[in-house]
């Protein structure tokens, strides 16, 4: 009876420490309002993409690999039909040139998409309302492959009409 009793008591325990586990882990979620881990202070710049995939907010900004901010907001603006993001970069990071690019890139094959900066050459910086006007847009998936397979069927087309 006093084995059970301790196989139950274990046993609750492994399920409750899980739990804590898994609520510590969905506030560090990028889109969390939680997030607990690396919250400073920052400015705010904004950047148009013609598509910006499924990129969210909280979703990390980085520079040669380095996490340097967050996407605060995406929204839509209609007057142009670009989406316009909303960037916080860590106060850090105040030597950024302002011609520098933002590109919406992928971690991994299918991974979560981030906002890459790349650095321009100008000798004047972003600041608080800025707006990066060298942007690329993400590279969605399906695009890419729609116009794989069109290739393909037209060079199979003109191949076969050839032969005639």
């Amino acid at each position: 009876m006093k084995n059970e009793r301790s196989l139950e008591i274990g046993t609750g325990l492994f399920v409750l420490l899980g739990f804590a586990a898994l609520a510590f882990l969905t506030t560090q979620l990028p889109g969390s309002k939680l997030a607990v881990l690396g919250k400073t202070g920052g400015y705010a710049v904004t950047a148009r993409f013609e598509n910006v995939g499924d990129l969210q907010p909280g979703a990390p900004v980085s520079m040669g690999g380095v996490k340097i901010g967050r996407v605060d907001t995406v929204a839509f603006d209609s007057t142009d039909y670009k989406a316009v993001v909303s960037l916080v970069i860590d106060s850090s990071y105040s030597r950024i040139p302002d011609d520098s690019w933002a590109g919406v890139e992928t971690a991994g094959l299918l991974g979560a998409k981030y906002v890459g900066l790349d650095p321009g050459g100008s000798e004047t910086y972003l600041k608080a309302g800025s707006q990066i006007e060298n942007t690329q847009s993400a590279m969605v998936l399906e695009k890419l492959i729609n116009k794989l397979f069109s290739a393909f069927a037209s060079k199979d087309d003109s191949g076969s009409s050839k032969e005639k």
